[in-house]
């Protein structure tokens, strides 16, 4: 059956237009242009990450209906925290989906606050598009994302009264589009808002590229890592690849002369890791981490399936080297400092029983960060 599947990107043979449904954003908290250094969050354990540097990456881990595994993922993920003293992961970033289906304050206590309550690392995030979307039938009106603001966007840093018994702090993210900066890279996060395939305003592409200019001036001593909750590229047979989020990438990257370092994404519920070549020979993963605790999960699409067709040509230099869309799992990233220069390295753990905390080791890859300006043309 393996060969059967797909090892490169597809896209759906039929995709409705649903811009109608983008929503808003909300008025940032913070000012331009809008970065947080992780310094104020940990405070003096910044000099314990000056040279190797561990976090959690998973998406989706909400689900409004019955999911067996949403709490042992988080169960998982803060064990890990305590086994691996000479890597333990220093916070999570969240690929977004926290709050299933409509982003309402009161889902925030059954599916996000009581899960990670005993995660003892900050939590940061960036917004899917479940966690943007409005319950038409919600009894009382609210604006999309105030509950994700409230939560990961507030001005100070405060206990979360959506669960009083429930003893984490708000974020001090300064937008629900922002860039957190550490010792060793710098994580870009954008918002596609809640459309299928995402859709991304003019000023938050003028900001995105801007950003990617600012990054490059420190990217030997910090790693460029894009997060963005839709998938850019994806084999499965659900969403597909966004060809919108694919064109607005490669636009930003060739208007900013910059190429990141890695891509990371939820939005399918599973996990896949592409390699990108691009034209001067950097290779870029595409990692997708979608498996975070959602009920259903997405499978790799059939050579043989009519609803999807693979990327055209123009995308050939992408492939799939690595894939699990079986099993829920997180990924543990790393950023190491070494003689020659940054690494990025990576563990995806998947779990296979509901009430067994004790992950499997799925995928482990090393990549070397020497990436250089994109050529002028």
């Amino acid at each position: 059956m393996e060969n059967k599947k797909y090892n490169v990107p597809v896209v759906l043979a039929h995709i409705n237009d649903d811009s109608h449904n983008f929503k808003s954003l909300p008025v940032p908290t913070g000012e331009y242009p809008y970065r947080l250094n992780i310094e104020k969050v940990i405070g003096k354990r910044t000099s314990e990450i000056q040279n190797s540097m561990f976090f959690h990456m998973v998406g989706d881990t909400g689900s409004v209906r019955h999911s067996d595994f949403q709490a042992t993922v988080a169960q998982t993920l803060t064990q890990q925290i305590a086994g691996h003293q000479d890597s333990s992961p220093a916070f999570f970033f969240h690929l977004g989906d926290i709050v299933y289906n409509y982003g309402e304050a009161n889902e925030y206590p059954a599916q996000f606050l009581k899960p990670y309550k005993n995660y003892p690392a900050p939590i940061f995030a960036i917004a899917g598009n479940h966690d943007g979307d409005i319950n038409p039938s919600a009894s009382s009106p609210y604006q999309s994302l105030d509950a994700f603001m409230d939560v990961f966007c507030d001005t100070d840093s405060r206990p979360i009264t959506y669960d009083t018994s429930v003893n984490r702090q708000s974020m001090i993210q300064p937008n629900v589009y922002w860039t957190l900066e550490t010792p060793l890279a710098r994580f870009i996060g954008l918002y596609p808002n809640v459309t299928k395939h995402g859709m991304i305003t003019n000023e938050q592409r003028k900001w995105f590229v801007e950003e990617l200019r600012d990054a490059a001036i420190r990217r030997d001593e910090q790693a460029i890592i894009v997060c963005i909750h839709h998938a850019p590229y994806s084999a499965d047979s659900n969403h597909g690849s966004s060809l919108a989020m694919i064109d607005f990438l490669e636009d930003a990257f060739a208007e900013a002369s910059v190429i990141p370092d890695a891509v990371f994404s939820g939005h399918v519920h599973n996990y896949q890791r592409f390699h990108k070549t691009y034209p001067d020979g950097s290779m870029v993963p595409y990692i997708v981490a979608g498996a975070g605790g959602y009920a259903v999960l997405h499978s790799i699409a059939l050579r043989d399936n009519p609803l999807v067709m693979p990327i055209q040509t123009v995308d050939n230099d992408v492939q799939l080297v690595a894939y699990c869309d079986d099993q829920f799992g997180f990924l543990k990233m790393g950023i190491v400092r070494t003689d020659l220069g940054l690494k990025l390295v990576g563990a995806y753990y998947t779990l296979t029983q509901p009430d067994d905390v004790e992950a499997k080791l799925h995928d482990t890859f090393e990549i070397p960060l020497q990436r250089s300006m994109l050529s002028e043309v």
